[in-house]
Protein backbone atom coordinates (compact mmCIF):
# COMPACT_ATOMS: atom_id res chain seq x y z
CA UNK A 1 0.00 0.00 0.00
CA UNK A 2 1.47 3.31 -1.03
CA UNK A 3 1.36 6.59 0.88
CA UNK A 4 -1.04 8.06 -1.68
CA UNK A 5 -3.53 5.23 -1.24
CA UNK A 6 -3.51 5.74 2.53
CA UNK A 7 -3.86 9.51 2.14
CA UNK A 8 -7.05 9.36 0.08
CA UNK A 9 -8.58 6.92 2.54
CA UNK A 10 -7.74 9.11 5.53
CA UNK A 11 -8.93 12.25 3.74
CA UNK A 12 -12.16 10.60 2.62
CA UNK A 13 -12.81 9.23 6.10
CA UNK A 14 -12.23 12.61 7.76
CA UNK A 15 -14.35 14.51 5.23
CA UNK A 16 -17.19 12.02 5.47
CA UNK A 17 -17.07 11.90 9.28
CA UNK A 18 -17.15 15.70 9.60
CA UNK A 19 -19.87 16.04 6.95
CA UNK A 20 -22.06 13.49 8.70
CA UNK A 21 -21.59 15.23 12.05
CA UNK A 22 -22.55 18.58 10.50
CA UNK A 23 -25.69 17.01 9.05
CA UNK A 24 -26.62 15.35 12.33
CA UNK A 25 -26.11 18.59 14.28
CA UNK A 26 -28.17 20.50 11.74
CA UNK A 27 -30.96 17.94 11.96
CA UNK A 28 -31.00 18.07 15.75
CA UNK A 29 -31.06 21.89 15.76
CA UNK A 30 -33.69 22.32 13.07
CA UNK A 31 -36.04 19.43 13.88
CA UNK A 32 -37.46 19.60 17.41
CA UNK A 33 -39.09 16.20 16.95
CA UNK A 34 -35.72 14.50 16.33
CA UNK A 35 -34.70 12.29 19.24
CA UNK A 36 -31.63 10.29 20.10
CA UNK A 37 -33.78 7.21 19.41
CA UNK A 38 -34.34 8.45 15.84
CA UNK A 39 -30.59 8.66 15.28
CA UNK A 40 -30.11 5.25 16.88
CA UNK A 41 -32.64 3.89 14.38
CA UNK A 42 -30.59 5.30 11.51
CA UNK A 43 -27.48 3.74 13.03
CA UNK A 44 -29.18 0.33 13.24
CA UNK A 45 -30.05 0.67 9.55
CA UNK A 46 -26.44 1.56 8.74
CA UNK A 47 -25.27 -1.58 10.59
CA UNK A 48 -27.62 -3.67 8.44
CA UNK A 49 -26.36 -2.02 5.26
CA UNK A 50 -22.77 -2.54 6.34
CA UNK A 51 -23.38 -6.23 7.05
CA UNK A 52 -25.21 -6.75 3.78
CA UNK A 53 -22.17 -6.11 1.61
CA UNK A 54 -22.33 -9.47 -0.12
CA UNK A 55 -21.49 -8.04 -3.55
CA UNK A 56 -18.62 -5.87 -2.34
CA UNK A 57 -18.75 -2.09 -2.26
CA UNK A 58 -15.11 -1.44 -2.93
CA UNK A 59 -12.56 0.53 -0.96
CA UNK A 60 -14.17 3.95 -1.35
CA UNK A 61 -17.61 2.91 -0.14
CA UNK A 62 -16.09 0.86 2.68
CA UNK A 63 -14.31 4.00 3.93
CA UNK A 64 -17.47 6.09 3.55
CA UNK A 65 -19.58 3.51 5.41
CA UNK A 66 -17.06 3.22 8.25
CA UNK A 67 -16.90 7.01 8.67
CA UNK A 68 -20.69 7.36 8.49
CA UNK A 69 -21.21 4.73 11.19
CA UNK A 70 -18.47 6.23 13.37
CA UNK A 71 -20.01 9.71 13.07
CA UNK A 72 -23.43 8.41 14.13
CA UNK A 73 -21.93 6.51 17.07
CA UNK A 74 -19.97 9.61 18.12
CA UNK A 75 -23.00 11.89 17.81
CA UNK A 76 -25.22 9.53 19.83
CA UNK A 77 -22.62 9.19 22.58
CA UNK A 78 -22.29 12.96 22.83
CA UNK A 79 -26.04 13.48 22.91
CA UNK A 80 -26.52 10.82 25.58
CA UNK A 81 -23.76 12.41 27.68
CA UNK A 82 -25.87 15.61 27.73
CA UNK A 83 -28.97 13.83 28.97
CA UNK A 84 -29.71 13.74 32.69
CA UNK A 85 -28.76 10.51 34.37
CA UNK A 86 -31.68 8.21 35.11
CA UNK A 87 -29.93 6.70 38.14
Amino acid sequence: MTGASVDWRERTYAETFEGELRGLRRRRESDPSCTVQDIEGVLRHLYVLDGGDWAGRGDLQDVVMAATIAAHEHFIAGWKAELPSSV
